[in-house]
């Protein structure tokens, strides 16, 4: 009996221990971050995540006890070493991990979050296509850049410029963010004409070819979409080629505001040669609290522990932090506890030396990463919520302008009001649409010092001419035709569209190109469905505006008077009095004395049977009837009658109208 009782009272105390383990709160949870530790992003986010670790483990109100335990890898900006810090760091078991910054190292992760369903979260990585389906364990809690380019094509939109040249970085963050550019231009029908791809190196002799090679092409507004650079290398480059002068615009994502805001005071004083330079920086608004740790970092930087200035990313990397410290806090309330276990098919593989089989999959991955979806909280970034795509709700951008050596706000956008004088936070209400006319910026200075809006393109030095097609008519060479034997294009079209062409501020290659034999009229519809074949670029003569062809083609305002008119010479220009009868041809006046004739008779006949005033002697009965009918013209009949009226036309250009009245007494009427 007692051999039995030793047994089961074991296995009930190892039972008891287990359970009493299992719903015993961690001491440690383990959190990562990979990221690089020197770049202009890393060197603001290692001391803010840092920061926000302290604070949070500095709190009793958060965590109730448990330590969080940040492991930080230096990726150096290497996908391949992303990746086996990924690794490294889910051997650690890791409950989430902060970052990457660099949108091609978080697609290589983003896979690997998936198959071990760890959370990752990045504060910096900005690609679009990271918010697909193909990756559910991605959130971004900073700004898609499908926002930002459409902050960006509604400035393109705003300076009226429809097209631009995009200088690229080329990688997953270059190419799909500037991808997202062209379809938000293509809704403001403008376009991206030409793209010039760097690599993430950007070496000078690389960028110099590149942007000596753009100089030849029509555009003149650049829009900068690459990595953060301290160097500046891309507007350093463009002054030496004379590139910063009025005659370009350049337009900077907010890799440039992140760059600028991360230089000490003495180093802003030299950037003098990015004047004019206009740009983006993620909207924070303001707050005591976003004041506070501002001023705590100045102490860090006295201290050492923070080597650069404060930039939005690092912000919203002390955010990020907080925001797994919350669902990690909520996730233990209601599970108690953070397990792991094995991934049969990685223990399955055979592999050597790598050890794959021992990484371990988070069992609450799924639990952690639904809770860090419901987050709603303020920070120093501004109320950070998660839409369907799992990225934050966009707060919007400031609109920077370069100005000599100081850093002016000029505007913000929004999503939902556009370019506007105040921010979205400092407006009550939402506006669900916007158009052109509500939008608003201060005065911008552009390169060269200048405040007039920039052109943004000039004619290109290797562009052709414009085809300009005109019919060689053979009648009313008044308007337009081919002068013969000279092979010279005239008349009265080609006058207007020169003197039009001087009003023009610069200048317009063109040639003439003769459309028709000169014998005979050409066709002009045929004319004009050339114009829309791109055969020419443009057609100029006396081109009848019709509905089909409107269909085509676009016309100019007509520059001469429509209509049918009669022209007549002039036999004799003296006037007198009696002008008005002049029309009144000896035909006319027997045509009148016909008509009174007419309705003497009718009148007549209708009376005099009925009416004693049209009875007696036949010198009577004529008188009344042509007194009557005379007296029609003119007499106003104030007793009841009845009216016939009938319009005699004579010529297309007379008419009269003659009224017959048939004229009762109140007796007879009785």
């Amino acid at each position: 009996m007692k051999e039995l009782v030793i047994p089961q009272l074991f296995v009930s105390i190892c039972l008891l221990v287990n359970g009493f383990v299992s719903c015993q709160r961690p001491a440690v949870v383990n959190l990562g971050a990979i990221f690089t530790f020197d770049s202009v992003i890393g060197k603001a986010a290692k001391p803010a995540m840092e920061a926000a670790v302290s604070d949070i483990n500095n709190d009793t109100r958060i965590l109730n006890g448990t330590k969080l335990n940040l492991l930080m890898d230096d990726v150096n900006c290497s996908v391949f070493l992303g990746s086996v810090g990924a690794f490294q760091l889910v051997e650690e078991e890791v409950v989430a991990i902060i970052g990457p910054q660099s949108s091609g190292i978080a697609h290589m992760i983003s896979a690997i979050a998936n198959g071990l369903q760890v959370p990752l979260i990045s504060y910096a990585a900005t690609d679009p296509t990271l918010s697909a389906l193909q990756f559910p364990f991605f959130i971004r809690t900073t700004q898609s850049d499908s926002y930002q380019m459409a902050a960006m094509a509604d400035l393109v939109d705003f300076f009226r410029w429809r097209e631009v040249i995009a200088i690229v970085v080329d990688d997953e963050y270059g190419r799909n963010g500037i991808g997202a550019l062209g379809e938000e231009l293509n809704k403001k029908r403008a376009k991206i004409s030409y793209k010039l791809f760097l690599s993430n190196q950007l070496d000078e002799s690389e960028v110099m070819d590149k942007l000596n090679k753009s100089k030849l092409l029509g555009p003149r507004v650049y829009v900068v979409h690459v990595n953060p650079d301290p160097r500046l290398r891309i507007f350093t480059v463009a002054r030496k080629l004379q590139m910063m002068t009025d005659n370009y615009t350049w337009l900077a994502t907010d890799w440039l505001s992140a760059t600028l805001d991360s230089f000490p005071p003495t180093k802003k004083a030299s950037l003098g040669f990015l004047q004019g330079v206009v740009g983006l920086r993620q909207h924070t608004p303001e707050s005591s609290q976003k004041r506070a740790f501002m001023s705590r970092w100045k102490g860090m930087q006295r201290k050492g522990s923070a080597s650069s200035e404060l930039n939005t990313y690092g912000l919203q990397a002390y955010d990020t932090v907080w925001i797994v410290a919350y669902a990690i806090e909520r996730f233990l309330d209601e599970h108690k506890n953070i397990t792991f276990s094995f991934n049969s098919k990685l223990v399955d593989m055979k592999t050597s030396g790598l050890q794959i089989e021992k990484l371990k999959v988070f069992t609450g991955g799924n639990d952690l990463l639904d809770i860090i979806l419901q987050t709603n909280f303020t920070g120093l970034s501004g109320q950070v919520q998660f839409n369907q795509d799992q990225n934050v709700f966009s707060g919007g951008y400031d609109v920077i302008n370069i100005d000599q050596v100081s850093i002016r706000t000029v505007g913000y956008w929004s999503n939902v009001s556009g370019l506007s004088l105040s921010p979205q936070d400092a407006r009550k209400g939402e506006q669900n649409s916007y158009s052109r006319v509500d939008q608003r910026l201060q005065n911008i200075t552009w390169p060269g010092g200048k405040t007039e809006r920039p052109r943004g393109w000039i004619i290109a030095a290797d562009e052709r001419p414009l085809r300009i097609g005109v019919p060689n008519r053979a009648s009313f060479v008044e308007f337009v035709t081919e002068a013969h034997g000279s092979h010279r294009i005239e008349g009265y079209c080609i006058d207007v569209f020169l003197k039009a062409r001087e009003l023009v501020p610069y200048d317009v290659p063109y040639m003439f190109e003769p459309f028709g034999d000169g014998l005979s009229n050409p066709r002009y519809d045929d004319l004009v469905q050339m114009v829309a074949a791109d055969v020419f670029d443009a057609a100029v003569g006396d081109i009848a505006i019709l509905t089909n062809r409107t269909k085509m083609v676009d016309f100019s305002q007509p520059y001469a008077s429509t209509g049918l008119v009669i022209v007549a010479p002039i036999r004799n220009s003296k006037s007198s009095a009696w002008v008005f009868l002049q029309p009144f041809t000896v035909e006319m006046w027997c045509a009148i004395a016909a008509s009174f004739v007419m309705i003497a008779v009718v009148i007549w006949i209708l009376e005099h049977r009925v009416n004693d005033e049209f009875r007696g002697p036949p010198k009577k009965q004529l008188v009344t009837m042509l007194m009557f009918s005379f007296s029609t013209l003119f007499k106003t009949n104030r007793e009841e009658y009845l009216t016939l009226i009938a319009y005699i036309d004579f010529f297309p250009l007379y008419s009269l109208k003659l009224c017959i009245c048939h004229q009762r007494t109140h007796d007879k009427m009785a």
